[in-house]
Order: C-alpha cells, then sequence, then structure tokens
C-alpha cells in the first residue's frame, strides 16, 4: 500500500510515526551533525549574528569567533529576561490617567515602547525570536479597538519574550487566553450557542488557532512538503465541522477586571469613570455560565458534554499541539523570518525534528527549535552566499534596528518616540507590531506575479510590501534619519499633545558614528568596517570600490569639520543600506 492509497483518518497516525522516526535519526536537539561549529572569519561571525539578533558589533563578533557558533549561543539562551514593555510604560508615564493625555485611548506609546524595546534591550537573541513569534501569533495595535490597548499590546510583546525559549504548548494556551488576542480575534466575551436566538459561538480564533497559529490549511509531510491523495489532491487538515465544534471550547472567557480601580474623570458635561491597565496584564478569567456544554469533536478528538471549560481548553489545545503538522507548519516560517525564504525540505525537516523531540523526550522546545534553525549547516555552511536561492529580503523594520544597534543610537531626553513607521510613500512601510491584519504583513508563501518566480515555484513573502512606492519611501526616509535622526515633538516624558511648541522640540534619537567618524578620511576602510557590520562582508569588491569613489569624489580636508565627516560617513551608510547585496540578506 502506498500512502496515497491510505485512508486519510490513517495519515495523521503515519506521519507522527514519520515524525518520530526522523527524529530518532537525529542528532542533539534533533538535528543532523553540524559540519560548521566554529567561525573561520569574522564575516562569518557577523552573519551569524546578524540572523541570531538584531546586529553585529566588534566585540560580539570576536566573542563569537572565540567561543564558536553553538557555546555563544548557549549563552545567549540562559541570559536572563531583560526589562519588560509594560515595565517601561509604566516608567515612563503611561500608566497614568488624565483627561489631557488620554494614554488609556492611544496606541503611540506602544510604538514608543516597542521601538525602545528592540533597539536597546539587553537580551537581543531573546527579542529576535520574540519578534519572530510575533509574525506568526499575529496581535496588531492596528486594530486592537480597547482600553489601554498599549499595555495590552505590551504585555502580549512581554508574553511572547517570556516564553520564546519555553514550550510551544504553554505559549500557546498563554497566547490563547491573553487579553489582547481575546479582543483581536473575538473570544473575549463569546458565548455559548442559544436556540432561541440563533446566536452560535464565534469562530474567529478557533479558525486562526488552526489555519495560522499551528497546523495550516493542509497535511504536510515531515519536510513540510504537502501530502497528496491518490488522485494527486491536497488533503484539508479541518473541515468546517472541527471550526464549529472547536468554537465552542472558546467560549465563557472575559477580561479579569478583578484588580480593577476605576478613576472618575472630569470630561466636558459627563465625569468619565476610566479604569486602571491590570486587566491587560491577566489572562482571561472563565465564567461557566457563559461557557458551551456541547460536545467537540475536532481533528479526530471528542471532548464530552459538560466538560469543564479549563479542562476542555486542555484537551483542545494539547490535541492541537500534538498534530504532526504543527512542527513542520512551525518550522518553516521560523526558518523564513531568521534564515531564508525558502528553506529546502531537508532543512524543514532537521527543524520539525526538533520540535518532535529536543533530544531528550521533549516535544515544543523552543530553545531546540531556534538553535535548530540557527545552527543547521544551511544556514552556516558558506554556499549558502553563493545559492541564488538563498537568503531573504531584510525586513524593512530590521534594517532600522540593525542601524539603530549598530551605531548606538540614543534618545537624548530618554523619549523614544518613534511611531507607527508604516506609511510606505514616506516611511518604512512596516512597524513592529503594527501588522495590517492577522495573516501577517506578508505571507509566508507570496510568490511575486509578473516574475520568473512563480514558474520556478519560489516564495519570496517580503516581496509582498515591496514596491515602487515602499522603495523610494525607505530610501527618502532613511536618508534623513542617518544623516540627522529622528526628530520629536515634545521629547519630554510623557508627552501632553502630539505636536506641543515645546522648547526642547528636535533630533532627539541620534546615531553617534563614534568609530566610523575616526574612518570618515580612508573611504575604503570606512566601507570595509560597514560591509563587516550591516552585510556580514557581502558586499562585492566591485561594490565597494564603486562606493569608495563615490565618496572619493568629495574631497574632505584634514581640518574637516565634524558636520563634514558626518555627512561622508551618512552618506557611506544609506549606499551600503540601499544596496541590493544589503537589502538581500544570506
Amino acid at each position: 500500500m502506498t500512502l496515497t492509497d491510505t485512508p486519510p483518518a490513517e495519515y495523521l497516525a503515519i506521519l507522527s510515526a514519520s515524525a518520530l522516526l526522523l527524529a530518532c535519526a537525529s542528532g542533539p536537539h534533533g538535528s543532523v551533525a553540524h559540519q560548521h561549529t566554529t567561525a573561520q572569519t569574522p564575516e562569518h561571525a557577523a552573519r551569524f549574528l546578524l540572523q541570531a539578533q538584531f546586529s553585529a558589533s566588534d566585540a560580539e563578533v570576536a566573542a563569537v569567533q572565540s567561543l564558536g557558533y553553538g557555546p555563544w549561543l548557549e549563552q545567549q539562551l540562559a541570559a536572563p529576561l531583560g526589562p519588560t514593555g509594560c515595565d517601561w510604560l509604566n516608567a515612563h508615564g503611561y500608566a497614568e490617567i488624565d483627561k489631557d493625555t488620554r494614554y488609556f485611548d492611544h496606541s503611540y506609546p506602544g510604538d514608543y515602547m516597542i521601538w525602545n524595546q528592540l533597539m536597546t534591550a539587553p537580551d537581543p537573541v531573546r527579542k529576535r525570536m520574540a519578534l519572530a513569534l510575533s509574525e506568526f501569533f499575529v496581535v496588531s495595535l492596528t486594530g486592537l479597538d480597547i482600553a489601554w490597548r498599549s499595555h495590552a499590546v505590551a504585555h502580549y510583546w512581554d508574553t511572547l519574550c517570556g516564553h520564546a525559549f519555553g514550550n510551544y504548548r504553554a505559549l500557546l494556551e498563554a497566547v490563547t487566553l491573553h487579553p489582547a488576542m481575546g479582543q483581536y480575534l473575538n473570544t473575549r466575551g463569546n458565548q455559548k450557542e442559544n436556540p432561541a436566538t440563533g446566536r452560535l459561538p464565534d469562530e474567529n480564533y478557533a479558525r486562526e488557532v488552526l489555519q495560522l497559529f499551528s497546523i495550516g490549511l493542509y497535511l504536510l509531510n515531515p519536510d513540510g512538503s504537502e501530502l497528496r491523495d491518490a488522485q494527486g489532491k491536497r488533503i484539508e487538515t479541518y473541515s468546517q465541522s472541527d471550526i464549529s465544534n472547536l468554537a465552542r471550547v472558546f467560549t465563557g472567557y472575559d477580561f479579569d477586571q478583578s484588580a480593577n480601580v476605576v478613576t472618575e474623570l472630569a470630561d466636558g458635561k459627563r465625569n468619565r469613570k476610566v479604569g486602571n491597565s491590570a486587566y491587560t496584564q491577566r489572562p482571561m478569567s472563565f465564567a461557566s455560565n457563559r461557557h458551551s456544554e456541547l460536545e467537540v469533536r475536532f481533528l479526530g478528538t471528542t471532548i464530552p458534554a459538560k466538560t469543564v471549560g479549563p479542562e476542555a481548553l486542555k484537551n483542545a489545545l494539547d490535541t492541537i499541539f500534538n498534530h504532526p503538522n504543527v512542527g513542520p507548519f512551525f518550522a518553516r516560517q521560523m526558518i523564513q523570518r531568521l534564515v531564508t525564504s525558502y528553506p529546502s525540505g531537508s532543512y524543514v525537516a532537521r527543524v520539525a525534528a526538533a520540535f518532535a523531540d529536543n533530544g531528550r523526550g521533549v516535544r515544543g522546545d523552543l530553545k531546540a527549535v531556534f538553535s535548530a534553525v540557527l545552527l543547521d549547516d544551511e544556514a552556516r555552511a558558506p554556499a549558502g552566499l553563493t545559492q541564488p536561492g538563498s537568503g531573504k529580503v531584510r525586513e524593512p523594520m530590521l534594517r532600522l534596528v540593525q542601524w539603530g544597534r549598530t551605531f548606538g543610537l540614543t534618545s537624548a531626553h530618554g523619549s523614544w518616540k518613534i511611531g507607527d513607521l508604516s506609511n510606505p510613500g514616506r516611511q518604512l512601510g512596516q512597524s513592529p507590531l503594527r501588522s495590517p491584519s492577522v495573516f501577517n504583513y506578508f505571507r509566508p508563501g507570496y510568490v511575486p506575479p509578473s516574475t520568473s518566480m512563480p514558474t520556478i515555484k519560489v516564495a519570496v513573502p517580503e516581496f509582498q510590501i515591496v514596491s515602487e512606492t515602499s522603495v523610494a519611501g525607505y530610501l527618502n526616509f532613511m536618508m534623513g534619519v542617518i544623516r540627522r535622526g529622528i526628530y520629536v515633538n515634545d521629547p519630554d516624558l510623557p508627552n501632553n499633545v502630539a505636536n506641543s511648541k515645546s522648547s526642547k522640540n528636535g533630533f532627539d534619537l541620534q546615531a553617534r558614528y563614534e568609530k566610523e567618524l575616526a574612518l570618515a578620511f580612508s573611504p575604503p576602510a570606512l566601507m570595509g568596517r560597514l560591509n563587516l557590520l550591516l552585510c556580514a562582508g557581502q558586499l562585492s569588491v566591485s561594490t565597494m570600490v564603486t562606493m569608495s569613489r563615490a565618496l572619493e569624489a568629495t574631497p574632505l580636508a584634514v581640518s574637516a569639520s565634524l558636520d563634514s565627516r558626518l555627512d561622508r560617513v551618512a552618506g557611506a551608510v544609506l549606499m551600503v543600506m540601499a544596496a541590493a547585496e544589503y537589502l538581500v540578506q544570506k
């Protein structure tokens, strides 16, 4: 009997056995033995760092070369959790209830929070993994219409950070019960069926937790390829009946207001009662009288009628977690976010095996998954530098964070007021925690039309947000930011009005370029440094020569002013960050 002759009901058992065999045949962390364990050159070390975190410094390059990839990564995985987003908001006054500032009604403090986290956190590897997770388990400030939305998304971010090196199953439950997710995908206030009115449980989260957060639309082989039936057709992972049944599990949950303290604000003719932000930092609470008591049947599992809500939730999430699709579905997208847009099936299979078994019999260990992604030979071997299909387009938000971390971006007044940069015409066209929908900024299988890629069937997700408008917008935005920094209205904390006339208005956020300014008189040396730290040495010799000559076309006297040296450094940085060899990260 062939696999395509097998009845659909038996596919899951066969897939589970296949995944287990693959895991048993693998080395530590479920991956094949790594041939490339040490960084032979600074460029190799920088390449690794730019996949594992946001930037590469001289000290970090030296540390990776000294320790080797694995030991350095182990140190980072064991590092303590850095300051949280919620603590940052509270410390900067954004939890205050005031009729003028009305932070409880605004989302911009959430933007300040996440940019600060990405630019300054002392645990950048954890934050890089959390950012990848935020593009998988999507909650967006855009469309999150609740009081204290900035605190809600900050705590959601903190949840991703806290679980980034934990277990997928625990993270799945934390995401499911988080108030931000509850509001975003309608589990908050979801009620049981009512035959008298025709009300049925909302199916939004039930659908998305399967389609986007766990198993996807079609059954997969352990290498991420799609299974086919005897007629060569794809096999759907779930049906509408599965969704309708699963939706019953997610009824009875709502915001936990047990720590709510109300402040009465004088607001025109009426006084407004405003609660505090405590509910945004607590899992949703359960009310049994709103929970469906009907039997639940989905994905071959039956949860008996009248099962109490928390037990039903546990059984449902366990069923999802143990589905054999989760490993390859999740693995492929984490590889895409960190290493390459179009990973080979064998790469996906090795990371999926690490998900299935971390080498110690544990399923869903995210430390093992991320280690497998970053240490795999397809990520580390120099061959990837010359293969046309390897690598990925750097996401615009990652480019800005890399710039800030590489060149010592500081906020003179501590404001970190970098707002929503989603506008493609005059900004980045992307902003963290600002996905336009639950489907992320781009789809994992996106293939650009009107190119050769549909013919060769190569997915390049990030190209979905690339257009003539976004390319021009990015270059114009970065040209100003690289040279002058980021302008901030009212940099005192907290801000009272969005566009005040504070005497402190100005470029509050600026890069230092300390080591780069010292190299301003030597374009080849300056370009060499930028090539290492920004591109991991991936600028070609001809590109380096062209850029050096462009800089030399404007002479720089020994007595040149700081502004003149800054002009040269900024010009060099902009040329690199506009180059195709930079924009495509290998």
